[in-house]
């Protein structure tokens, strides 16, 4: 572990390495937080890695108060109770730590707590972003404890609004993390099922990201190199959680993940939100069981680029070589084939499939897939994962 210690400024200032969490009370003064609120989720919470960084900030002196009423697909009413003890606190700064769930809602209490537009007047569609007070918006430290969404090097914040049981995905570039500190050590007791979740959402990142459409080379890039790191990483975190060295590297590509899908998304997610929506499914999990239908559903338009893929990854067989090595990690991950092995009892009727298409083809996501997301082509996506039929 040694060689893979650095220090980042893109997409934002980056400690990187094994035990860096330490230097989590240099990192908030350079933020300029002297009262942060430290946002976590319930169950880590409970857990050791949390005590350990508590009393980092205890024997620095630094005052904060605690936030733990996260979902793991965050809904508004969490954000309006965190944004209370935020004032309540009178903090200046947010410390998001944890997962995706946490990182997401950590940023956007920093975000919304100075506003006074509702949340969903900042979703990412056009230039809404404009609308909010950029004065307003706290400092954010983000500490990832898992390797998947990348939302510690990410402009935007995903929630959900429970009136309306859909994911709105908010966007400011304040949302952007100040300093982000990735610590190997704090995703070591990550569970298999977690790791495995985590770690297939990173790669539907690259994934999506590396085959929308437009020009992007940058992005393009980041996204090639983090599949290759998630192929030769993801299965030896999953294998052995205590191994740093992968743990490191998919860290390092669920931040560039998250640095290349500015370029864009696609039906992986425009299916995986509604879904995690309605039936609160783990993200990345359900990515994972999304991610070998949609790749045939867009075959025709990226089947070159992902030849070009597999040919960098070490991966023989151009385009169908690429397919089988998908559902060759999810069978080492245990991701289950289906969706009826991710949700039990699923009993999905004509109205609730047409439900989920209908939120499919808006979803902001969709309108980065490399082909037009039809109504009509979701709800064969959506058939096809029920049924198992690739």
């Amino acid at each position: 572990m040694s060689k893979l210690i650095s220090k980042w400024n893109y997409p934002t200032t980056v400690r990187f390495g094994a035990g860096r969490i330490k230097e989590l009370p240099d990192v908030l003064e350079a933020a300029g937080i002297k009262r942060p609120l430290f946002v976590t989720d319930p169950g880590l919470a409970k857990l050791p890695v949390v005590a350990s960084t508590l009393k980092i900030l205890d024997d620095a002196k630094v005052p904060y108060g605690v936030f733990s009423e996260v979902k793991p697909n965050p809904v508004d009413s969490n954000l309006t109770a965190g944004i209370a003890v935020f004032k309540q606190g009178k903090h200046d700064g947010v410390i998001a730590f944890g997962g995706g769930s946490a990182l997401d809602l950590g940023k956007l209490i920093a975000f919304q707590a100075g506003q006074v537009r509702p949340v969903w007047d900042f979703e990412d569609v056009g230039d809404w972003w404009t609308r909010a007070n950029s004065d307003a918006i706290a400092p954010i430290v983000a500490v990832p404890t898992t390797a998947g969404t990348g939302s510690e090097v990410g402009r935007a914040g995903v929630i959900t609004n429970e009136a309306t049981h859909t994911k709105k995905v908010i966007f400011h570039p304040k949302l952007l993390p100040a300093i982000v500190i990735a610590d190997p050590e704090l995703s070591v007791g990550m569970p298999g099922f977690i790791t495995a979740g985590t770690g297939m959402d990173a790669l539907a990142h690259c994934l999506e990201a590396y085959c929308a459409p437009g020009y992007h080379p940058m992005a393009d890039g980041i996204a090639v190199e983090g599949v290759r790191l998630v192929f030769e990483n993801l299965p030896k975190a999953f294998a052995n959680g205590k191994d740093l060295v992968a743990r490191a590297h998919m860290m390092s590509a669920a931040a560039m993940g998250a640095a290349a899908f500015q370029k864009g998304l696609g039906a992986i997610h425009s299916l995986s939100h509604p879904i995690g929506a309605l039936y609160d499914t783990h993200h990345g999990m359900t990515n994972a069981v999304f991610m070998p239908y949609v790749l045939a559903f867009n075959r025709d338009a990226i089947e070159v680029r992902i030849a070009r893929l597999a040919a960098y990854c070490g991966i023989k067989g151009g385009f169908d070589g690429f397919a089988k090595a998908i559902i060759k990690l999810r069978k080492e991950l245990k991701v289950p084939h289906a969706l009826p092995g991710l949700i039990k009892g699923l009993d999905m009727d004509k109205r609730r499939k047409g439900l989920i298409a209908d939120m499919a083809v808006v979803d902001p996501t969709a309108g980065g897939n490399p082909v037009k997301l039809t109504r009509k082509a979701a709800l064969t996506l959506l058939d096809n994962a029920i049924a198992g039929t690739v």
